[in-house]
C-alpha cells in the first residue's frame, strides 16, 4: 500500500530537520592553543604548502599568546579560497560571532598589495541560495574596514556593506547594490545607522589584536568592535526595519586570507598587486553562541 504523497513529504522534511539539527554547532570560544581543532577544519583550494596554516604558535607581538597563524603563498592565483581558510566542521546560524585577530602589515614591503583578509559567514543552499556575513580588510589600508551580506542565487546575487575608516571615523558608503558591478543604491533611514562613527585615533589593523563581531538575527544585523582601551562596543553598522539583504538559513563560519586582483582598498586605487611574500595573519581566538528561538 503506497502512503499518501503528502505524508510522505512531511516525513521527508521531518527527517531533514532532524539531519540539520544534529549538526548544528552549540555555543563555543576556539582559542587556537593546540595543533589541531574541535570546531574547525582546514580548506584551500590553492596551493598545499605546510607554511601556509597553524594552529598552536606563538604570536608575532605576544609571546605568551598561541593563535592561528596564516601566511599567504606567493605562488597562489588569485580568487577566494585560494588562500588558507578554515572552515567550521558544523554549521551556524542566528547568534553572536565574535574573534580577536592581526592583519598583516605590509605597506613597508609592498604597499599595493591586493590581499584580502575575511571574517565571515559563508554557505550555499540550493533553494535559498547564498547566506554569508561578513568583516573584510584589504591589506593595503588596514585603518579600513568592510562590513556588509551576500545573499541570493549565482548570477543573482545582492550586497549590502558599508566601508569605514575607523582611524579617521569616515563612513565611505552604506549601500545595496545587485552583483558584484551593480550601481549602489545608497541606503537610508534605518538601514543607514549609525549615521557617524566616532574614530579610534591610530587605528590600524595590522599593528595591534582588535575584537571584532556581529550579532545576526533574522531581521538586524549589528556589526561591532571593542575599542582597544575602554572595552567599550563601538557599533559599526545596525543594520535593521528590513529583511532584504539578511540572510535566513544556515550557513558555515569561517576565516580566510586571499589575493585579489581586482578589488582595490578604498583609499589606494593601485593595490591589486600579487603579494610577494608570506605575510601572516595572527587569530587569538574565534567564538560562536547561538541565540535561542524568540530572541532578538
Amino acid at each position: 500500500m503506497k502512503l499518501p504523497i503528502l505524508s510522505v513529504l512531511l516525513f521527508l522534511i521531518h527527517f531533514i530537520s532532524i539531519s540539520q539539527t544534529q549538526d548544528f554547532h552549540k555555543s563555543f570560544v576556539e582559542d587556537f592553543s593546540d595543533a589541531t581543532s574541535q570546531y574547525f577544519r582546514y580548506g584551500s583550494t590553492g596551493n598545499k604548502s605546510d607554511f601556509k596554516y597553524k594552529m598552536g604558535v606563538n604570536s608575532s607581538i605576544e609571546p605568551d599568546t598561541k593563535v592561528l597563524s596564516f601566511k599567504i603563498d606567493p605562488l597562489d592565483s588569485a580568487g577566494a579560497g585560494r588562500g588558507p581558510e578554515i572552515i567550521s566542521k558544523s554549521f551556524t546560524h542566528f547568534g553572536t560571532y565574535a574573534a580577536r585577530l592581526k592583519v598583516p602589515d605590509t605597506r613597508d614591503v609592498q604597499p599595493n598589495v591586493g590581499a584580502v583578509v575575511g571574517y565571515f559567514t559563508y554557505h550555499v543552499d540550493s533553494i535559498p541560495g547564498l547566506s554569508e556575513v561578513d568583516f573584510e580588510w584589504l591589506l593595503a589600508d588596514p585603518t579600513v574596514i568592510y562590513v556588509g551580506t551576500w545573499t541570493g542565487h549565482r548570477g543573482e546575487l545582492r550586497r549590502v556593506g558599508r566601508t569605514i575608516n575607523m582611524a579617521e571615523g569616515i563612513i565611505y558608503g552604506t549601500s545595496y547594490r545587485e552583483g558584484h558591478g551593480g550601481e549602489r543604491t545608497h541606503l537610508t533611514d534605518m538601514q543607514n545607522q549609525p549615521k557617524t562613527i566616532e574614530a579610534i585615533p591610530d587605528f590600524d589593523a595590522s599593528a595591534a589584536f582588535y575584537t571584532y563581531g556581529f550579532d545576526w538575527y533574522s531581521d538586524r544585523i549589528q556589526w561591532w568592535m571593542l575599542h582597544p582601551t575602554s572595552g567599550e562596543r563601538i557599533v559599526l553598522w545596525d543594520y535593521q526595519g528590513t529583511t532584504k539583504g539578511i540572510p535566513q538559513h544556515r550557513t558555515r563560519y569561517r576565516m580566510n586570507f586571499w589575493h585579489t586582483k581586482d578589488w582595490s582598498v578604498e583609499t589606494n586605487p593601485l593595490s591589486i598587486e600579487k603579494p610577494q611574500h608570506p605575510y601572516e595573519l595572527e587569530v587569538d581566538w574565534m567564538s560562536y553562541e547561538p541565540f535561542e528561538v524568540g530572541s532578538n
